[in-house]
């Protein structure tokens, strides 16, 4: 018989902050097949316009992010505290911080660009 899988818990403010630019930060947990991330923004944080294979949902907890989507980038969309926005796969997007902002994003499959540090789209910036 096969053993059980291995269950593990983990708690955000135990976990260290990793620095993505000077005003964005990160937390990262991720299993076989999703990621799921606490992204801090300060206000007027901008996430660079990039796309991705991953399916991403962004759940905004604190504060209220701008997003803007589309392949012109001409969809503009706010989303605030207890609202999801969902990003399918290969969708152009880019963000800012309208304020200081905690979110939760989740992604399927997990970001290796993000595990692996070589989401060098916010070097652009």
């Amino acid at each position: 018989m096969p053993n059980p899988a291995t269950v593990n818990k983990f708690t955000w403010n135990d976990m260290p902050k990793e620095r993505v630019t000077n005003r964005i930060d990160r937390r990262i947990v991720c299993g076989d097949g999703t990621m799921v991330a606490h992204v801090y923004l300060q206000k007027g944080a901008i996430v660079p316009g990039h796309s991705h294979h991953n399916e991403q949902l962004t759940y905004v907890l604190k504060g209220k992010l701008r997003f803007w989507v589309g392949d012109d980038l001409a969809q503009v969309v706010d989303v605030g505290e207890g609202e999801i926005l969902h990003l399918p796969s290969n969708v152009p997007h880019k963000a800012e911080a309208l304020e200081e902002t905690l979110d939760v994003d989740i992604f399927n499959p997990p970001r290796q660009d993000w595990l692996d540090r070589t989401d060098d789209y916010f070097q652009d910036q």
